[in-house]
């Protein structure tokens, strides 16, 4: 049976995905120029929305099931908050929750992560009021967490490995 890849080699790959759909969604735009897109320039742009959206849920979930061993069991996400905390590191610990915060949402939508995100006015990247979510035709409408912005999901790579130097390290 063959070794597991490694945690940061699959973050850089999930990375490599991304940006291919990030040039791809870019090139489409550049092409519109600030005109209004084309049905199929629209269903393409939503296709490579989607495929960042599952690719940030489903690195971050093999990144839960990858550092659960370093805790007896129980959320994750609040044990790696407080080990962070206790080893004075608020920033990452900030950072790594918004980002499960934000994953959660791309996972099932409104409730308690995106109630929690509104309240927090993160910084790391925009959450919509439910509210906000309408298109007019030919419009291109991003999620309640737009990870159309390149910094998304690398700022959810950078959390993801420096928690997992932390937890690998500690």
């Amino acid at each position: 049976m063959a070794a597991s890849e490694s945690l940061p080699n699959l973050v850089r790959a999930a990375q490599i995905t991304a940006k291919l759909s990030y040039d791809q969604m870019s090139e489409i735009l550049d092409k519109t120029a600030g005109q209004e897109l084309t049905e199929a320039q629209t269903k393409e742009l939503a296709k490579h929305t989607v495929a960042i959206e599952l690719a940030a849920v489903d690195i971050f979930a093999v990144f839960e099931a990858r550092m659960q061993r370093h805790f007896k069991r129980g959320p994750l996400s609040r044990k790696v908050k407080a080990a962070l905390l206790e080893a004075k590191q608020p920033d990452l610990a900030d950072r790594l929750h918004q980002h499960y915060l934000a994953i959660n949402v791309l996972k099932h939508g409104a409730g308690a992560s995106h109630r929690e995100l509104l309240g927090n006015k993160s910084k790391l990247f925009v959450v919509r009021q439910t509210s906000e979510i309408t298109a007019a035709e030919g419009e291109v409408v991003a999620g309640l967490v737009d990870v159309t912005a390149p910094q998304f999901f690398d700022g959810l790579a950078e959390a993801i490995l420096e928690a997992y130097e932390f937890l690998e390290n500690r």
